[in-house]
């Protein structure tokens, strides 16, 4: 069976810190292997999509494939025909799929019954490839062996997927969220569990940035979630990052948002776009050469 990746719990500690090698190799230039050489690559999109399409897609071309733009319209996956037996038939003409959706589900089903790779580009579950070249951006402009990260705001996707990886590698790990907007609650017990990391959950926004070292956010109604965006403000306009609050975190600390960014609700256009804090555009980058290095670790394996 070939080797998917639906989240970061699908990866051993050792593979995830092998990923962030290879993309610091592809990244320096050091290895550029084609590995889809002659190959397609199946992207479905049932979401909007910036970064993750076109980093894919460039991603695709520059490992030497070709990249399939194939919308919810033309296979209404699930309706039209089952996600089982598309999984089947797209396995027949395609080397690899990538997903971009809403149920998770949808992802985990194409994994089973595929016969090539699956990658998940973002879920309402998790968004595991933003999290992956997150991490490896944090690398990139700090060396320590655990890093103080504060996310805040909407216990979303994003959320999710930074508590899956607190559960392969230490990290701690601080959510600043209202009492209704919790992450999922099975990727923090995954997290708790983990005895390398340590994880906090508060209500209080200065009491998750304290002396950390990334201060992170995101949108705080997710797509398909916009008609929710007058009560999320409401519950979660605490946790907005502007200069008073990172007032609290280490000097040398990083801002980082998966974007897009709805700029003054969940951060300000001073701590978003602030010369020496801000790698936002840095992460946005990454998302390239962390998508290249998870589609050659999946065709090595």
């Amino acid at each position: 069976m070939p080797r998917s990746f639906t989240e970061i719990t699908d990866l051993t500690k050792n593979e995830v810190l092998e990923i962030f090698d290879l993309c610091g190799k592809m990244k320096t230039g050091k290895i550029a292997p084609k590995p889809l050489a002659g190959k397609s690559v199946a992207c479905i999109f049932t979401k909007p999509s910036l970064r993750t399409r076109v980093s894919f897609e460039v991603g695709i071309n520059q490992l030497g494939g070709h990249a399939l733009y194939i919308t919810d319209n033309e296979i209404q996956l699930g309706k039209r025909e089952s996600v089982a037996d598309a999984a089947r038939v797209l396995s027949r003409y395609v080397g690899m799929i990538m997903i971009r959706t809403f149920a998770h589900s949808d992802v985990t089903e194409l994994a089973k019954y595929a016969s090539v790779p699956v990658i998940n580009g973002l879920t309402d579950l998790g968004h595991p490839c933003q999290i992956l070249g997150d991490y490896f951006t944090v690398m990139e402009h700090k060396k320590k062996d655990i890093y103080k990260i504060a996310y805040l705001g909407d216990g979303n996707n994003v959320c999710n997927s930074w508590l899956t990886l607190a559960s392969r590698i230490p990290i701690d790990l601080r959510i600043g969220t209202a009492k209704t907007t919790p992450p999922d609650k099975n990727a923090l017990e995954l997290a708790k569990a983990n005895k390398g990391s340590r994880i906090l959950v508060t209500e209080d926004p200065k009491e998750a940035v304290k002396d950390a070292d990334v201060i992170y956010t995101d949108v705080w109604a997710s797509m398909g979630q916009k008609d929710q965006s007058k009560e999320k403000a409401e519950l979660l306009s605490k946790y907005q990052l502007n200069a008073a609050l990172l007032q609290g975190a280490d000097p040398g600390y990083l801002v980082m948002h998966c974007l897009p960014a709805e700029r003054g609700r969940e951060i300000t256009d001073e701590v978003m776009d602030d010369p020496k804090h801000s790698i936002v555009f840095d992460e946005a980058e990454n998302r390239l050469h962390i998508q290249k290095a998870i589609m050659v670790f999946l065709l090595q394996q």
